[in-house]
């Protein structure tokens, strides 16, 4: 059969390739950014926009959608249309896929330092940016498959696996996690509430590390590892195994972020059963990719992209061990909520995710611009200064997290907390805060050194927009080889690859989620607990939109030091009105979830005005516009109309009324606090005043309980 020539266009993989090293120094510079403000609080600089609970939203998200994400696109565009030998499907589709991805990251970085959140970890950007991210994440995928459909080459190799498995589930994950009841422009709520809600996050959370920051640079491992040490994949058999055994488990393992929560002990147990046997498929893939440098580890020594993909599958190996391990009870007690957890997640990004995108930068770079690498000796020395960088960002980290939660556990003899002080277990690791901003330096001056490789490479080169290449296509009818693998017939079938992978990614969910939704005895109701008033619920909104919850939890485990420290532990029945649920992922400051009555107004107010005046010592960031800014009441009645639709029981007259009972509870508060504080000038819609009355109804109504059960009795 005669061949056919056709032509790659290799303009769309420089693009993202050249956004993934800009997006990633700004993402990785608010994340120096934030880890100093952990040590000097003043660069919070008293400016809404720049403050921790802000920028840790922007950091998070620019790691992983831009740096990550514009990385993947980047190596599925190069990769998938020389597997398949034929060119991108669309020039359109890719370029609204670029365009539109770069646009959805732009909106990321003007609304989340405004404060404009869902507050959902991974998942923080509101409603209309969301379904733009569907719109344009089916676009790839629509110019992918299209793609394939078009292809020369009848088999599926295994980076196209987990490139459509990735597909498929981040789509289901992104729309399931994002159902949410719009309020206004830019203010939805979560259609889940509570325990569903932590429930259906964290399966999101969890496998948006499993399936946007692992599967897709798992293809990506198999296809330039390879490339780069010449050699064949070490195992393809290991590779059905890695892939088929990983989708399906990794799915199920979620709730063991929630070990020891309100969350059901059965969906706990599931998370924790799948969690360890997701160690072999991980391994498993971490030995396929080391191993298929087998006869070439002469070349890692001379080569800089070699050495980045052997510490990149090693961090990997390390990760996915790791993550097992704490979510085993005895481990997960002690490192859950402490830096332990950063730690974890910091060798995942910046050695499995950061070092791969850094091996593939300097062995692509060159072929795009037709030249050799400007320097060898420059990338080099960023592998040695990118690995000082995680072993000065993680080493400190895994020091602090076991330092806080030995200090938050000790007793005296007499029954007391030694550090009954939650500061205490604060400035006890602030140099090892201190050192985990030495780390990120050094981590983005490697960075720094790559982009002068990089603009160096190409400008000693000429871009090549186009490459030639020639293939025979596949003919009509297929005569399966005898003793061919039974794999290879899935392979050739990309739309039942497809429905495979979804229906085995789906099952876990499906098994996990639903059960919480139908099922009333996993969530037991509490008659005492009443929904939020409509100050406290403003108020709750003016917290999630300061990020509060990526320092202060909502969730006491029922261990001893934390009911001696807090107060009663969390009942799932308190959350039924919490959309979103705001239990939180790291302890910076101490649990809020009892902090209702425990100080006088006056308290809050000095406390959110200037934090060391309260807390000698803190790192809490001031607040000074809550006290400038009038509440904005232009979308009161709506949200309480979204709730009542949610089924939070607001009777229509308090809906239609909602004002009059704002000002009776803002007006009592204001009141209370002149008295408390001498000379005050404060109104009653001014923003702290809602906090405050938010604040003050955390864990009320379970004491309110507990009280009428004493006089009871």
């Amino acid at each position: 059969m005669q061949r056919e020539t056709f032509y790659y266009n290799n303009q769309w993989t420089r693009n993202f390739l050249i956004a993934t090293i800009a997006w990633g120094v700004i993402a990785l510079l608010v994340g120096l950014t934030i880890a100093l403000q952990l040590v000097f609080p003043d660069l919070n600089m008293d400016t809404s926009w720049f403050t921790f609970g802000r920028l840790r939203a922007l950091h998070t998200n620019g790691a992983i959608f831009a740096f990550v994400g514009n990385s993947i696109f980047a190596g599925v565009y190069y990769s998938l249309p020389r597997l398949l030998k034929t060119p991108m499907a669309s020039n359109l589709l890719s370029k609204i896929h670029f365009w539109g991805w770069q646009l959805i990251i732009l909106a990321a970085v003007i609304s989340l330092p405004m404060g404009l959140t869902s507050s959902k970890e991974y998942a923080e950007l509101e409603w209309p940016i969301d379904i733009a991210i569907a719109l344009i994440w089916v676009t790839f995928g629509v110019n992918m498959f299209w793609t394939i459909i078009k292809r020369r080459e009848r088999h599926l190799y295994v980076a196209i696996w987990f490139y459509i498995a990735t597909f498929v589930t981040v789509a289901m994950l992104h729309i399931v996690n994002s159902i949410e009841i719009p309020v206004s422009f830019m203010k939805s709520y979560s259609a889940f509430a509570g325990v569903q809600d932590a429930l259906v996050q964290w399966w999101y959370g969890h496998n948006a590390v499993a399936f946007f920051l692992t599967t897709p640079v798992l293809g990506m491992m198999y296809y330039f590892v390879p490339k780069a040490a010449n050699r064949p994949v070490y195992s393809y058999r290991l590779s059905i195994v890695h892939f088929w055994a990983l989708i399906f488990l990794y799915i199920w393992a979620g709730p063991h972020h929630l070990l020891y929560t309100a969350l059901p002990d059965w969906a706990q147990s599931l998370g924790t059963v799948f969690s360890i046997m997701l160690i072999f498929p991980s391994w498993g893939g971490m030995i396929n990719g080391l191993l298929t440098l087998r006869g070439a580890w002469d070349k890692v020594r001379d080569s800089a992209v070699l050495k980045f993909f052997v510490v990149a599958l090693t961090c990997y190996g390390m990760a996915t061990l790791e993550g097992p391990l704490l979510s085993l009870r005895n481990i997960n007690a002690i490192a859950h909520y402490t830096d332990w957890i950063p730690a974890h997640v910091h060798i995942g990004t910046l050695g499995w995710n950061g070092f791969m995108i850094f091996g593939v930068v300097y062995w692509l770079l060159p072929k795009l611009y037709q030249t050799s690498l400007y320097s060898e000796k420059l990338a080099n020395t960023h592998f040695w200064i990118g690995t000082l960088g995680i072993i000065f960002w993680a080493l400190p980290m895994y020091v602090a997290g076991f330092t806080q939660s030995l200090m938050w556990k000790e007793f005296n003899p007499d029954g007391t907390l030694v550090y009954g002080n939650f500061l205490e277990t604060v400035t006890q690791i602030v140099p090892m805060y201190a050192l985990r901003a030495l780390g990120g330096t050094l981590y983005i001056i490697g960075m720094i050194v790559m982009v002068v490789n990089v603009v160096r490479t190409a400008r000693s080169g000429k871009f090549l927009r186009t490459e030639e290449d020639s293939a025979v296509p596949f003919g009509k009818v297929f005569e399966k080889p005898r003793g061919e693998h039974w794999h290879r017939w899935i392979e050739r079938r990309p739309v039942q690859l497809m429905v495979w992978s979804l229906v085995v990614v789906a099952i876990g969910g499906i098994l996990e989620i639903v059960p919480t939704m139908m099922v009333k005895s996993n969530i037991p109701t509490i008659e005492s607990v009443k929904p939020y008033t409509v100050l406290e619920l403003e108020g709750r909104d003016i917290y999630i939109r300061e990020g509060c919850n990526a320092c202060h939890s909502q969730m006491i485990r029922p261990f001893r030091s934390e009911v001696a420290r807090y107060g009663e532990y969390s009942k799932a029945g308190e959350f039924v009105y919490d959309h979103p649920f705001l239990w939180g992922s790291k302890r910076t400051g101490p649990d809020l979830h009892r902090i209702g009555g425990k100080y006088p107004h006056s308290w809050h107010y000095n406390h959110m005005l200037d934090p060391v005046s309260m807390s000698p010592g803190s790192i809490m960031p001031r607040y000074p516009w809550l006290f400038e800014n009038t509440l904005d009441t232009q979308h009161t009645q709506k949200k309480l109309e979204v709730m009542a639709g949610l089924g939070v029981p607001y009777e229509q007259d308090y809906i239609d009324n909602y004002a009059f009972y704002m000002d009776q509870q803002s007006t009592a508060i204001a009141d209370e606090l002149r008295e408390q504080i001498d000379d005050l000038e404060i109104k009653n819609d001014d923003e702290i005043v809602a906090l405050i009355a938010y604040l003050q109804r955390l864990g009320v109504d379970i004491k309110a309980q507990g009280n009428e059960l004493a006089e009871e009795n």
